[in-house]
């Protein structure tokens, strides 16, 4: 038989070459044909998963078996697995489960017009461990090579444990998060199938799911046709006749290739793409769109190397349709967003909730506490005591009743911040007058240092720093003995040179301190370490939850270090702006105009009315403007400039093809120093506290939103300017 002329199927054309045996004619088979075979053999064997072929009659004769399987099955060679089977499909499967497969394969394959089936049974390795494993089959019939099975093999032991641990709790639950469990348990499966229906897809590459299939040389600039869909056969006058790579791909994409995916595809399809891309992966894909009879088809090209991995020299390319897919796709997503926004609301009730009840806790509290003061003067001195005790009480459950009500605050939504000028000194003040009364009670001193402090008046959310230093000091105080001490240390470690400086802001103590098994847990709501219920000491666990909360919103972090029985230091580092003095701003710009001139300020925004606006605006004030529209124009103008060329840049986030703190990035990191700390102000509308905080992670210096604030763009530039110029 000729076994090139089997309707393009490579698993039916490998099989006859395993038939074929050690015979030297191959049936006629060239030297090229048998290296082709040999390479996608060579292709099975490194394909993640397990693969086997085996005949469908009979003793079910194994036929073929890929190295992932034989590590499934702990085989070293191909020859021991054989000894272990019996070479048989029959000696795969554990005998438990023998009858039930096969029967259930019987049953799909004749329900299933597209040959396929799907099972799961269990295994025995040849070390005698049972394992579980997913089969994907596909039934085929050809007279060259008779009735067969090819499949798709996977170890899924602990996803089958974890099922069926997960389905002995969901039977425990009520009905409804009985439903929900389920259902996602179902997403995972249908994840995991999926992809396991993509890598049986590379084999079938090997099948009836590509439209195309095409070997392709890159050494020769040759492509070896196995399959061709009506969109290419007009080019084509035979399968298995070589063809040059480059014309044919190029007048497939001019033909075919929706306009605004040509570039991406030929990228993809390029030699130089193609060896790039193999080079950090041995598959790759791309989805891209074409036109066919008037409509917009989504399409999938993947490329799979099928030579060595050090050369790069020979691929597969396959290319089918994917419209059921993406409108499934889309689907699905629309399922999520619902869940999402149902999830939300959920989360928004219960905070609205817990922040009601709260407050309605402290009414009769109030009462309590009137009360309390209004009897210790008319009682003796033995029920004073007790209703000390009250009072005492009291304001522990108040104290609790607070600290609930700001974490559900803190969890409702988006934490705003409220930034203006403040003295640190003045901060710690409030701070140490709100630990005052218990630090008087257990006669625990409390300093504040601000030796190492240049610049005390620095802008911020003062009234959030002083909380969250307050519930610092606070912790400090309550674990420490009595006549202790808390020190509050503060330190302007970095100067930024852009306007800001970092501060640190240290509490220690020498209390009872922290084990060590506990510190990775010490921010979690509610969480109390044994040592503190133990010594009787009142604490609600959730003081140093908001403190870490609040850092965090002001763009910082927060760290601890203990040691029991000696004491902690917990260290707040915040990137604080200094405070500008307040100057004349027209005599300013004018002095900072003298001062940069012949210099350049590059504007970059992809808007062309914006960009209009603000090149007048600082035009008319006398500066040199540049521009760029788009953020890789900004960082090739900064690569090709000399130091000093430009002052100041004035920066758009969201641009087409290089948003401005991916620009911002690569400035900074530009090799030349005094061009990476060029000065850099975001003017965007993406004004959200967490936009700014973005900006300032990737090395812009301030971030202003539009429209364009006239005054405050050019006090920014006048502030940035002279910080730079200092």
């Amino acid at each position: 038989m000729d076994y090139f002329k089997v309707n393009g199927n490579l698993i039916e054309y490998v099989l006859g070459y395993l038939n074929d045996g050690e015979r030297s004619d191959k049936n006629g088979m060239n030297e090229q044909q048998i290296e082709i075979a040999r390479e996608i053999i060579r292709f099975m064997n490194e394909i993640p998963g397990g693969f086997l072929i085996y005949r469908a009659i009979g003793e079910e004769e194994i036929i073929y078996a890929n190295e992932a399987l034989m590590k499934i099955f702990k085989c070293s060679n191909l020859q021991e697995f054989r000894e272990l089977t019996g070479n048989s499909f029959k000696g795969v499967v554990l005998n438990d489960d023998l009858d039930v497969v096969e029967e259930s394969i019987r049953m799909q394959i004749e329900n299933n017009t597209d040959n396929l089936d799907y099972v799961e049974y269990r295994i025995r390795r040849k070390d005698g461990v049972i394992r579980w494993v997913e089969d994907y089959g596909h039934f085929i019939h050809s007279d060259s090579v008779g009735d067969i099975f090819y499949v798709f093999i996977t170890d899924v032991t602990e996803e089958k444990e974890r099922r069926l641990a997960e389905t002995a709790a969901i039977v425990k639950e009520k009905e409804l998060k009985i439903k929900n469990l389920t259902e996602q348990y179902d997403k995972e499966r249908n994840v995991i199938r999926q992809e396991n229906l993509r890598r049986l897809e590379v084999i079938e590459g090997l099948s009836v799911n590509y439209d195309s299939i095409l070997y392709i040389d890159l050494i020769s600039n040759k492509l070896l046709p196995y399959r061709a869909s009506a969109r290419m056969k007009d080019d084509l006058e035979a399968i298995y006749q070589p063809r040059d790579y480059r014309k044919y791909i190029a007048r497939y994409i001019d033909t075919w290739v929706y306009h605004e995916d040509r570039e991406l595809v030929r990228e993809a399809t390029s030699i130089k793409g193609i060896k790039k891309k193999i080079s950090l992966s041995k598959t790759y894909f791309i989805n891209y769109r074409i036109v066919e009879n008037g409509a917009i088809v989504h399409m999938q090209l993947r490329v799979v190397n099928v030579g060595s991995e050090k050369s790069i020299s020979q691929v597969v390319i396959g290319i089918r349709n994917i419209e059921e897919e993406i409108n499934r796709d889309l689907k699905q997503m629309q399922v999520l967003e619902d869940a999402l926004r149902a999830s939300k609301r959920a989360n928004i009730a219960k905070n609205t909730f817990l922040s009601n009840m709260s407050h309605d806790m402290r009414t009769p509290l109030n009462a309590i506490f009137g009360y309390t003061a209004l009897a210790k003067n008319c009682v003796d001195e033995a029920t004073r005591v007790y209703l000390d005790k009250i009072d005492v009480s009291g304001k522990q459950l108040l104290e609790l009743i607070d600290k609930v009500l700001q974490i559900s605050q803190l969890e409702a939504g988006e934490i705003l911040l409220d930034e203006s000028g403040h003295y640190i000194g003045d901060i710690l003040c409030r701070v140490v007058n709100n630990v005052k009364t218990l630090a008087d009670e257990k006669k625990v001193t409390v300093n504040v240092d601000l030796s190492k402090v240049n610049n005390q008046e620095i802008v911020c959310d003062g009234d959030k720093l002083e909380q969250a230093l307050t519930h610092l000091v606070n912790n400090a105080v309550k674990y420490s003995n009595f006549g202790a001490k808390t020190q509050i240390v503060v330190s302007e470690v970095q100067n930024l040179h852009n306007g800001y400086s970092v501060y640190r802001f240290e509490v220690i103590d020498n209390g009872i301190g922290i084990d060590g098994d506990a510190l990775e847990h010490i921010f979690e709501p509610f969480e109390r370490i044994k040592n503190t219920t133990f010594s009787g000491v009142y604490g609600t666990g959730l003081g140093l939850t908001i403190a870490k909360r609040y850092v965090e919103a002001m763009g910082g972090n927060i760290t601890v270090e203990s040691t029991l029985g000696k004491g902690s230091k917990f260290s707040v580092n915040i990137n604080c702006r200094i405070a500008a003095r307040e100057v004349n701003l027209t005599e300013a710009i004018e002095d900072l105009v003298g001062k940069f001139c012949g210099k350049k300020i590059l504007v970059v925004d992809d808007n062309e009315i914006n960009m209009e606006i603000e090149t007048e605006i600082l035009s008319d004030l006398g500066f040199n403007v540049d521009a760029a529209e788009d953020g890789d124009i900004a960082v090739s103008k900064m690569q090709s400039a000399q130091a000093g060329d430009y002052a100041l840049i004035i920066m758009d986030i969201q641009m087409p093809r290089m948003d401005g703190r991916t620009a911002t990035r690569q400035i900074r990191s530009l090799p030349d120093k005094q061009i990476a700390a060029i000065p850099i102000i975001a003017l965007s509308a993406n004004a959200f506290d967490s936009d700014k905080k973005l900006s300032r992670e990737s090395g812009i210096d301030e971030h202003l939103a539009k429209p364009v604030d006239v005054p405050l763009l050019l006090k920014t530039i006048f502030t940035v300017l002279r910080a730079k110029s200092e």
